[in-house]
């Protein structure tokens, strides 16, 4: 329990930043597991783009580390295009 009003908002900004953060993770998450688990390389394709714009806006926003982002969009163009 914060003890003091500065503790509290900071509590406040905190949990709204946690929920923020978190619906960026699972959507950027949902998205790159739509394109590992294409059926098809034109499926895996044509849902590359939402997912590197997803990794992306994440990697910008600090729920990732940029390097991190790299990698994962590294792996997506690999997997889309074999």
């Amino acid at each position: 329990m914060p003890n003091t009003k500065q503790a509290a908002k900071r509590l406040r900004q905190s949990e709204k930043a946690r929920i923020q953060n978190k619906s960026a993770r699972s959507a950027m998450r949902t998205s790159v597991k739509k394109v590992l688990s294409a059926e098809t390389p034109e499926a895996a394709a044509e849902s590359l783009p939402l997912a590197m714009k997803r990794v992306d806006k994440a990697a910008k926003r600090n729920v990732i580390h940029k390097n991190a982002a790299a990698r994962i969009k590294s792996r997506l163009h690999s997997a889309a295009t074999k």
